[in-house]
């Protein structure tokens, strides 16, 4: 029995181990994008997303579909870094689904010369190929 509890004991401090590295790989992609945000490198900023065009990115023009589109709508809001302003997340919660599958709920806001929007997001992650992109992204 003591032999039983010992290796159940070993496999949850494993499992939670993996479990807060790819909170910990989630946490510094959404740095990433932050910082390349704040630069005016959208390019960058996209590449914590999954470059597909299954890509799922709703906003207030309701559902769209593709990086490449995403990427579009992005400059054509913020066509430069004067529009983009200085980003920052409150991440409120990155809750692990398992499979490789992981939810965040955060809020952003934009400091910017004559306003400061701000809003919430959810997002779904994927882990594809060892690395967490965004497959789904719903932010208002």
């Amino acid at each position: 029995m003591r032999k039983c509890f010992l290796i159940l004991l070993f496999l949850l401090i494993v499992v939670n181990s993996y479990a807060q590295d790819d909170r910990r790989q989630i946490f510094n992609l959404l740095e990433e994008q932050r910082q390349a945000w704040n630069q005016g490198n959208l390019e960058g900023y996209m590449q914590g997303y999954w470059q597909s065009d299954s890509l799922l990115f709703v906003g207030k023009s309701g559902p769209r579909y593709g990086w490449k589109n995403t990427l579009d709508n992005y400059k054509r809001g913020y066509p430069d870094k004067e529009t983009m302003g200085i980003l920052t997340f409150d991440i409120r919660e990155v809750r692990m689904m398992g499979n490789g599958y992981a939810f965040v709920l955060g809020a952003w806001h934009l400091k910017r010369k004559n306003d400061e929007p701000a809003g919430f997001f959810t997002l779904f992650l994927r882990k594809i190929r060892g690395s967490w992109k965004i497959i789904a992204d719903h932010s208002s």
